[in-house]
């Protein structure tokens, strides 16, 4: 893939499961993982890792071919309980994938393991099947609700231990007594057992200009002796709120956005906390203005003019899917999205687009006799083009599909920054483990 060869440095490789719409393939990728294989099941997703350069299989075709360097990623678009894996074996450095997190959203119905949507047993045949060196796990912070929390902690050791299988006519619970028994024994083959690291994250604190609170679960298999300590240094957290307060108050925030109406930061500022917060070291909160006007060397976006709210692709500023979208509206349970906090969560919604929830508010006040003192701010649907920015996309990443099915995609996405971060410290400690043993 085109956009995902950018900065691969090492012959290193990965698969990626449950694909989406490529955010944690194209992070694992720019961490120096080369890609062998792509599995994904949702049609418009598929469209989206083709339009990007994989290269879908036959549906009767089984996967064989171990690409090589440049050359298009096999896309297996099928049900991964159909995916045959075994020719990977041995070749695999990072396994990838956020398994289906419906059975454990508090959107969702919440059914945890007794849901048939729940894909983390085919996450665990897929390391009996590759035995990669490591393992990337994204999924929701549902997972650590009390409800779901012993479900959970199975779920880790079946990740410890994926090669005790449980036995058929036997439930979690008892397979989980015997996993706890195995664990106190020290293993026959250290490559059947993996050393697991559970992270809960914010994803605003790595520099994603977006409130997403998510857990992520990484495996190192244990006959790599890899420094745990090492890893949990690389995958802490780099921005922080304080920090975003206090460039407010010392007017840097405020030095970057020049243009932003006196209003609008008298508004800002008078909801900071009246003490200034001590300085922790960390960079500054990116929050959804940082991401319209271009963070790194992402150029600005431009504002979608009221005449334009028509559904319609008009390749503003060159940028597609920089479409205005009419309807927009603010009620109980769904505020909009502020220009000077990190976006709240990209949610992929039952029906693509999440109602209020990808609203937000604009700079320009308007006359409205409903609100307090008879004006309030302008608001209006955030394009995909933006969303996407949210979620650390690049602006050449073409996303495929109606809007609600590209919204979807994003919701379901893992933010590309975030994803990197811990890819990146993957890569790392593998590096160290490899330099260690010579």
């Amino acid at each position: 893939m085109a956009e995902l060869r950018e900065g691969s440095k090492k012959d290193r490789t990965g698969v990626e499961l449950f694909a989406g719409a490529g955010g944690l393939a194209m992070a694992v990728h720019r961490a120096g993982f080369r890609p062998l294989l792509f599995n994904e099941f949702a049609k418009r997703a598929c469209e989206t890792l083709v339009a990007n350069g994989a290269e879908r299989l036959p549906d009767d075709e089984k996967p064989t071919r171990l690409p090589g360097p440049g050359e298009k990623v096999p896309l297996a678009a099928r049900d991964v309980q159909d995916l045959d894996m075994k020719y990977l074996e041995g070749k695999v450095d990072v396994l990838a994938g956020g398994p289906p997190c419906q059975p454990f959203s508090l959107g969702g119905v919440a059914k945890g393991d007794e849901d048939k949507r729940n894909m983390f047993p085919q996450m665990f045949k897929a390391v009996r099947q590759i035995q990669p060196r490591a393992v990337i796990c994204e999924n929701v912070r549902g997972l650590l609700r009390p409800s779901f929390r012993p479900y959970f902690d199975y779920i880790l050791r079946e990740l410890e231990l994926p090669f005790e299988e449980r036995i058929a006519g036997t439930d979690w619970k008892q397979h989980d007594e015997y996993l706890l028994k195995r664990l106190e024994q020290e293993p026959e083959d250290a490559e059947k057992r993996y050393q697991v690291v559970m992270v809960p994250v914010n994803a605003a604190d790595y520099g994603v200009p977006q409130m997403r609170n998510r857990v992520i679960i990484v495996a190192f298999r244990r006959d790599l002796d890899v420094d745990l300590k090492l890893f949990r240094e690389l995958v802490r957290p780099t921005h922080s709120e304080t920090a975003l307060i206090r460039s407010m108050v010392d007017g840097s925030y405020w030095a970057r956005h020049s243009g932003v109406p006196g209003h609008v930061r008298e508004w800002v500022m008078a909801r900071l906390p009246r003490a200034v917060p001590m300085d922790d070291g960390l960079q500054p909160w990116h929050t959804l203005r940082d991401a319209i006007t271009g963070i790194g060397d992402n150029k600005p976006l431009p504002d979608v003019p009221d005449e334009w709210l028509d559904r319609t692709e008009h390749f503003l500023g060159g940028f597609t899917d920089h479409i205005g979208w009419p309807g927009a509206r603010i009620y109980d349970g769904h505020t909009p999205n502020e220009l000077d906090r990190p976006a709240k969560t990209v949610k992929a919604g039952v029906h693509g687009v999440p109602g209020g929830e990808s609203v937000m508010l604009l700079d320009e006040l308007v006359a409205d006799k409903a609100a307090q003192g008879g004006v309030r701010y302008k608001y209006r649907y955030m394009t995909v083009r933006e969303t996407a920015r949210v979620m650390t996309f690049p602006d050449t990443w073409d996303l495929r599909g109606p809007r609600g099915e590209q919204m979807r995609q994003l919701g379901n996405a893992v933010p590309v920054v975030l994803g990197e971060v811990f890819a990146k410290a993957v890569a790392a400690v593998l590096d160290e483990a490899e330099e260690r043993r010579k």
